[in-house]
């Protein structure tokens, strides 16, 4: 990508009077200022031949940027094999609904640890990922937010050198959960960059996909989005890293006030 995108996961919140179709939303929230959203494909894909034709058409004439959130139902890790087929299966209906209205990037948790140790989890869910087909659509491996969850940073990264069709989306409010409150000076948003240029190459960076929200959260990690001003977390020190490491790519806001939280994001990233 040429620049930084901003938007929401899901569909805006508006005035509370409208109910918001795909098309109707891509309208709006490129009226208000903003250039992207993720579908929401956690409990159903809802992109289908019926209407992928007026959301693609919508895209198209806003120049607008859509990717989409997996099913809350995927572990590559299951015990059971066949739920870890089914957890592949989910994960390639909702890439090729994406694909139907040319969306790049399909994100998803990977899987739980579960009995099993961090590298026997690992290797679990590399395998998976590699039966995934390469069907034009990127698997976008997002960090969690709680340590029983696999996806530290470490992790995904290593699965992106390893598995060429997986891309990583880095959810720094996750991070920021996952150890109890971590990131907290501008220093420590810009060793994560750091060791993602080191790792993954510059051309990560410049194709970045990126979650942010205030965040609640214990000893067990995260326990629900917030609105920034509500939370500690510093989104002000993490947009300024972000532009210091001219990051390019997408940023989406999954602050429960939506829309509104993502027209801060991007106005202090561009008064920085």
């Amino acid at each position: 990508m040429d620049k930084l995108l901003f938007g929401i996961s899901g569909l805006p919140l508006g005035d509370g009077k409208l109910k918001f179709t795909y098309k109707s939303a891509i309208t709006y929230l490129k009226s208000i200022g903003l250039d992207a959203m993720e579908l929401p494909f956690v409990r159903s894909v809802n992109v289908t031949e019926k209407n992928k034709n007026e959301i693609l058409e919508e895209k198209t004439k806003n120049n607008f940027y859509l990717s989409a959130h997996g099913s809350y139902f995927i572990n590559l890790n299951a015990d059971e094999p066949i739920k870890q087929e089914q957890s592949i299966e989910r994960i390639i209906k909702g890439a090729k609904a994406l694909s139907l209205v040319e969306g790049k990037s399909l994100i998803f948790h990977p899987g739980f640890y579960l009995n099993d140790s961090h590298k026997e989890t690992y290797n679990t869910i590399k395998e998976n990922l590699l039966k995934l087909p390469d069907i034009g659509v990127f698997y976008r491996l997002e960090t969690t937010g709680k340590p029983t969850q696999f996806g530290d940073i470490d992790e995904l990264i290593s699965l992106c050198n390893e598995v060429k069709t997986c891309k990583l989306c880095i959810d720094f409010s996750h991070l920021h959960a996952r150890d109890n409150g971590c990131l907290k000076e501008y220093d420590d948003f810009i060793k994560i960059l750091d060791k993602v240029e080191k790792k993954l190459g510059r051309e990560a960076l410049e194709d970045m996909h990126i979650h942010l929200s205030g965040i609640n959260y214990g000893l067990k990690g995260e326990k629900n989005h917030l609105p920034f001003e509500e939370s500690d977390f510093n989104y002000k020190e993490c947009l300024k890293a972000i532009k210091d490491f001219n990051v390019k790519g997408c940023i989406i806001c999954e602050s429960p006030i939506l829309e509104h939280d993502a027209i801060l994001l991007k106005n202090t990233y561009y008064n920085l």
